[in-house]
Order: C-alpha cells, then structure tokens, then sequence
C-alpha cells in the first residue's frame, strides 16, 4: 500500500478556540456544519453552566462565537446521575441524519446506579442548536468494562454506512498515577467501533468490535478520545484506490500530564486491522493544554484540519 500523504495538516487547537471565545472553558470540542444555514457549530463538554455548550461561526477559522443562551441538553437521560454537584457531561458529538433530518447528539455522563460514565443519545429535530431529547436509557454502557465515554460518529458516505467509534473506560477502574490506571498491569482502555443503523444514528445492528487496544509501553495508562475518517489514495499507478484508507485518531497518556498526545493508525477495512503510523501531535502543553479531545474536517482537495 502506498504512504498516506496529507496535502495539509492544520491544528485548530482548544486553546485558541477558548481565546476566540474570550478565554471561557470549552474542553472536548468536536466540530459540525449545518446544512441547512451553511455556519459552523462547535461543541464541549460542560461549562459555564450549561450541560453541552455550542459555538458558531461562519467559517471554520472563526471568528467564533459562544452562544451562552444555548444549552443542547437541558434534561439528561433518565439514567443519568443528577444527584451529585456534577454529573460530567462530557465529549458531546453532534451527527446530521439526512433521510430524517435530524441531528444526533452522543453525550457521556455518570449513571445514576454507577460510578461510571456511559453514552447516552438525544435527538433534535431540524436545528443544531437543539433542544435536544435524551433517550431514557443509555445508548452504550458496558459497565464491567469502567463504562464507556469519548464516542464519536462516522458516516462513510461512499458504502452509506454510518458507525460510531467509542472508548471503553477501563482506566476508571485502574489505579495509580496522575489520571489513574498507572499500577500494572492496568485495565484494558480499547477502541470500540460499533455499525448503527444509517437512517436513524443511534440504533445497533451486531455486537462492536475492539479495533485497537492501548499498548503500555508507548501508550501508557489509556488510549480514548478516537476519531475516524477515509481518504482516498492514490496506485503506483496514480489510479485512486477505490476503498481508500481509513484513520484512526486517537490520544494516549494521561490529559493532564505533558505526555498528552494524538497519534494515528490506519487500516483498508473499517473494521481493522489497524496499523499503529506513530504521534500527529504531541506533547502539548500540561493540564490537557492543546490536546484533548480530537475532531476533523477534510476539503476535496484533501486538507485535513485537525480540532484538539
């Protein structure tokens, strides 16, 4: 197979986006275009009182505004935790059904009979910014794993597939070390890719399938936050290959250490196996700095910029 080359790597890094937004806390941001008004929508984990916060903007380079009015889940899911001063709504990811116009939101948060996070589901109809209506249970939750968090949705638009990428959060069982799981020999942290159904973005079809487990020697105590998209390549014979590649993104090491990294692998099946290319980005700045969650966007010209 030939390299993978990108033609540009850009990083929209969180820090500069809190800046463009008037140095407000926005962590986990994932990125989403309305198809309907054509302006860019960012989203984050909990902050400034609201459970999902939303930015917008008319290009992806901003100028980007907080829309401090929005909250796109003002009521959780049933299961959720409301009990305690923070259920953690976390990694929000927004998803545009098109047969339905619809939009889906995937959210983690602490379970209410759990110590642990899971996935849950909320579903607007016809505008991004919501509200949106949590589905009473929980969209993905395996519980004896640590739970689940960091999902993210993908649409493969060449096989209309649609598929959900997530981590199962084995490091909040482990222990030890700054983010915990450090004492060997440490709980599993893998990749799950789970197949939905393309016309609603939230029902199952099979059972997921782990495509990539954390490696303690280079990885650390976990590997979450993942990210897939397919690019076209090209032949020795600069034909294009007409099932591309898929990559993964993903992050490793503890966030709030200068370990924090992102690294790539990839794989011609969707479903693996996936080889380990090394680190895109790394060793930002402490205490998460620009590295956290990852998103992306990639124009025809095969620009592929990166939002940490």
């Amino acid at each position: 197979m030939p390299l993978i080359t990108f033609a540009l790597i850009t990083s929209l890094c969180f820090a500069a986006l809190r800046s463009l937004l008037g140095n407000t806390e926005f962590a986990d941001p994932s990125i989403a275009i309305d198809p309907h008004a054509a302006d860019w929508y960012a989203f984050a984990t909990q902050g400034n009182g609201k459970h999902v916060q939303v930015a917008s903007s008319p290009l992806l380079y901003g100028p980007w505004t907080l829309l401090s009015s929005y909250d796109l889940l003002p009521i959780p899911g049933k299961w959720v935790d409301t009990s305690g001063p923070s259920p953690n709504y976390w990694a929000p990811d927004v998803q545009y059904i098109q047969s339905t116009q619809t939009f889906v939101l995937y959210y983690s948060a602490l379970r209410s009979d759990s110590r642990f996070h899971c996935v849950g589901v909320a579903i607007s109809r016809g505008n991004i910014t919501g509200p949106y209506t949590a589905h009473d249970e929980p969209f993905i939750c395996p519980l004896d794993g640590g739970g689940a968090i960091d999902a993210s949705g993908y649409h493969n638009l060449r096989t209309w597939t649609r598929w959900v990428v997530y981590k199962v959060d084995g490091s909040a069982k482990g222990s030890g070390g700054p983010c915990g799981n450090a004492d060997p020999p440490g709980q599993p942290t893998p990749i799950m890719l789970q197949h939905l159904n393309a016309d609603d973005g939230f029902t199952l079809i099979g059972d997921p399938i782990t495509i990539l487990n954390r490696d303690p020697e280079v990885d650390g105590p976990l590997i979450e936050a993942p990210s897939l998209i397919r690019v076209s390549v090209r032949n020795d014979t600069d034909d294009e290959d007409e099932g591309g590649v898929f990559i993964l993104f993903y992050s490793s090491h503890c966030w709030n250490t200068h370990e924090y990294d992102i690294k790539y692998a990839t794989a011609t099946d969707i479903r693996g196996p996936y080889t380990r290319r090394g680190t895109l980005l790394g060793r930002g700045a402490g205490n998460g700095g620009c590295l956290h969650q990852i998103d992306f966007e990639v124009d025809g010209s095969g620009k592929v910029t990166v939002v940490v």
